[in-house]
Order: C-alpha cells, then structure tokens, then sequence
C-alpha cells in the first residue's frame, strides 16, 4: 500500500496596492485577467486540495471567485502594505485553515504575475518535493542572466568585486574569467513556492534552512512587475515564445 499523500494547499496573494504596475493582478492578457490565468494552473494540477486567493479587495475576490477560487477571509489591511512580509498573510492564511479545521501539511505560493506557470509545472514541482527526504521547502530558480561574479560595489571613487572568489588553481579573478568558465549562479523567480505547513506556522518563515531547488523551463519562471515585462509578455504571448494556461472559463466583465 502507497505512503497516503499529504495534503497541500495553494495560497496565490493578490493585494491591491501595487504601484509599479497599477493593479497588475487583474490587467487583462488574452481576455482574462492575470489572476485567472494561475487560479486555473492551479485547480487543474490537481495537487491542491483547496485554491485560496488573499486578497485585501472585494473586486479581486469576486473575479478570483469566478475563475474557481476559494476566498473565505479577506486579507487585513495591515499586512496589504507595499511594505508588508510576504510570512504575515501565509501565517493568516494558514492559522485561519488550521482554526477553521481545514489544516494542511503543506502550501504552495502560487503568484499572478508568473501567468506561464502551467498545470504541469505546478505538479512536477510537487512530484520533486514529496520525493525529498528533510527538506522544509522548494523554491523555484533558474540560471542568471547576469551573472554576479561580473558584479561589482562601489564605495566613493573605488569599486571593489561583488565575488573576489576565484576557483582553486586558476589566477584569474571571476570579473576576468569567460562567461561559459564561470560556476553556474542561480536565481530565484516567483514561479512557485511550496514548504511545510509548521515551517511557515512554528518557525516563523517560508523556507526554513533546507531548500530543494526546482529549475524552471523555458516561459515557467517569466515574472511580471513593470510595463517594460509587461509589453514583453504580451510580445511573447503573440509570436508563440511564450504560453499560457487554458483557462476553462468564460471571461468575466470587468
């Protein structure tokens, strides 16, 4: 007989105070808002037992309620701020299932503003952190663009390397080595997260100390905050680059 699965649910935050890119959550892609395109990724992975958006606005909820998702509480003001640490409303979140007898072992924070994120995604990241032994959490990384060891700190008229590293045998500093000699750098994206439900409630963090890495393919880790990733996620929606989830329902007016 199979190990009995744990139960995970998804928590997708969706405040309404953005100020870089003016209610992004549910600027419409495709016909549909943003939002919708995650609420659907999420329901059809078939990993959550139940879909939660926290929001602070009636207006969010109404359109996350009709693309399929759960909104049994609204998010209080004071952890809604521009400013406000993403364990506030997870610790909400998670303390509101646990009070309300719908305790989960695990969580996945599911953000908007990676609209690429597929169902698939979302259960092979699952697959990969139910597999590992001792870990508190997955956090979703791709390989850097820029890499740090090109990276550097200026203090008044001098300038000294972010890594002074370099590797064992080798005399040349990493800001002078070629690209493709550098070690590989990772870089976390808001694809997805997924952790222990008493990471989150006992210790007071997301991660916790032991992290799986999940990579990212292709479009999966594309993130959007600002109008510049914005045109540019249309631009690759239009020529094929980039997909989206299908969403199954019909687009609501807003």
């Amino acid at each position: 007989m199979s190990a009995k699965q744990p139960n995970a649910v998804c928590l997708i935050p969706a405040r309404s105070g953005s100020k870089r890119l003016r209610d992004k959550n549910i600027a419409l892609l495709g016909g549909h808002p943003l939002i919708a395109y995650t609420i659907c990724a999420a329901r059809q992975s078939g990993v959550f037992s139940r879909v939660i958006v926290s929001t602070d606005s009636d207006k969010y909820a109404a359109i996350a309620a009709h693309y399929g998702a759960e909104i049994p509480f609204l998010r209080p003001a004071e952890m809604a701020g521009d400013k406000s640490p993403d364990i506030e409303w997870i610790q909400h979140a998670l303390a509101w299932l646990r009070d309300n007898g719908s305790a989960a072992d695990a969580f996945s924070i599911l953000r908007p503003t990676s609209p690429c994120r597929k169902a698939h995604t979302i259960k092979r990241a699952w697959d990969q952190f139910v597999r590992q032994e001792g870990v508190d959490s997955l956090r979703a990384v791709e390989l850097c663009a820029q890499h740090p060891g090109k990276m550097w700190v200026v203090r008044g008229e001098r300038m000294h390397p972010l890594m002074p590293m370099q590797d064992e045998g080798k005399a040349a500093p990493y800001h002078s080595t070629q690209y493709a000699a550098l070690p590989k750098v990772y870089v976390q994206n808001a694809s997805l997260e997924i952790a222990w439900t008493r990471v989150a409630l006992d210790k007071g963090t997301i991660a916790g100390e032991v992290i799986t890495p999940f990579l990212t393919e292709n479009d999966e880790g594309l993130d959007v905050n600002s109008q510049y990733d914005w045109r540019l996620l249309e631009m690759m929606v239009a020529d094929g680059s980039a997909t989206l989830p299908g969403v199954d329902r019909a687009p609501i007016a807003l």
